[in-house]
């Protein structure tokens, strides 16, 4: 894998004028980008066999979300070039820092899909151990986990090694403060991070128009000393293509890195939210055309890298997934109402003693 070379200064900063592309909408080749290596063809393979499966466990969790097993689910699907292309960029050493509709990146990476979804379930944490897995609490309000992710990043350079962080954002959370004062620190302090925003075009329902007036979010890098680049968010050998090249730029000691992906979110913002009074069917549709799945299957069938009998395969082992999945989540989940008051404070007030105690009392009288 090679590097882009940049002339020193503000150029090597800037991004491509238009999004880095290896792959067209139909899965035939573009031409190949200068600068950036292809991954080979087994790295693809793994890549598609990881899209089918977070495609079906993102289904599967909205379904459960209907049906009351969830109490929320933000679905990524469209996105799985970007989640799956993130995870598959990074080491099993370096750390992730995720949003809250990353959880078929979290799968992707190897995490219990149990686990990824027990705070959605609506628990009081992130259902995993962050430090076991190197993969940080999924993270709710907008741009807060970019701060401590560069913060973590920096922890790292100072000890040495080598390990790289990435911080998930979606192009709402560019418009927050605390990305453009993770992008000032991270860049004054050379910390290993790369940022890597998920344009899906909109917050909720806040088109991307409304938030910014930069011509792509990938220039918001270069006022504070951030290499960036763009990316079609859709072709998956693209992203893996640039994250490549942007965590071993920051692995080398050349600092914080910016990529925005250019993608879209097919589904609502959440099972909570009615799409349809801020975005057209034919918007949909137009996007649905350039579905990253398939644009990588048939770019693979294209090159003689998938059989039949290889997508039968993957979707064989989706569906066991899911079947899993649906079993493990369709048990009542045990709860003690009294960890609502665990770790709250570190030295309970007296009120939160007696609130804790008032529902003890409730507890243990139902029982009688």
């Amino acid at each position: 894998m090679t590097v882009a070379a940049h002339p020193p200064g503000a150029d090597r900063l800037l991004p491509s004028p238009v999004p880095v592309r290896f792959v067209a909408e139909d899965g035939t080749a573009a031409e190949p980008p200068a600068g950036y290596t292809a991954p080979e063809g087994g790295r693809l393979l793994e890549a598609y066999r990881r899209m089918v499966l977070g495609r079906r466990f993102d289904a599967q969790a909205t379904a459960l979300t209907k049906q009351g097993r969830l109490a929320v689910y933000p679905s990524s699907r469209g996105q799985e070039a970007c989640q799956i292309g993130g995870v598959l960029a990074l080491r099993g050493d370096d750390w992730l820092f995720p949003t809250y509709r990353d959880s078929m990146a979290l799968v992707a990476r190897g995490l219990d899909p149990v686990e990824v979804l027990t705070l959605l379930r609506g628990d009081w944490h992130c259902g995993y151990d962050p430090a076991a897995v190197r993969v940080a609490p999924q993270c709710t309000p907008l741009a807060t986990q970019t701060v401590h992710a560069v913060g973590l990043a920096d922890a790292l350079r100072r000890k040495g090694g080598g390990g790289v962080v990435m911080a998930f954002v979606g192009d709402g959370g560019t418009s927050e403060g605390d990305f453009h004062e993770a992008l000032n620190y991270a860049a004054v302090m050379n910390a290993p991070v790369v940022f890597f925003v998920q344009n899906n075009k909109y917050a909720i329902s806040v088109p991307l128009a409304k938030q910014t007036a930069a011509p792509a979010l990938a220039y918001k890098g270069v006022g504070y000393g951030v290499r960036s680049e763009q990316v079609d968010g859709n072709d998956l050998v693209a992203v893996l293509a640039v994250l490549d090249a942007a965590v071993a730029d920051a692995r080398a000691g050349g600092g914080p890195f910016l990529v925005e992906a250019h993608t879209y979110r097919m589904d609502a913002h959440t099972n909570a939210d009615d799409a349809t009074r801020y975005r057209t069917a034919e918007e949909v549709e137009r996007w649905a055309a350039a579905d990253p799945l398939a644009r990588l299957e048939a770019h693979l069938r294209g090159r003689g890298l998938l059989a039949p009998g290889d997508v039968a395969a993957a979707d064989e082992a989706a569906e066991e997934f899911a079947a899993r999945l649906r079993d493990r989540m369709n048990a009542d989940p045990r709860a003690n109402p009294l960890e609502l008051f665990d770790h709250v404070f570190a030295e309970p007030t007296p009120q939160l003693r007696e609130q804790r105690d008032l529902l003890a009392s409730e507890l243990a009288a139902e029982e009688q």
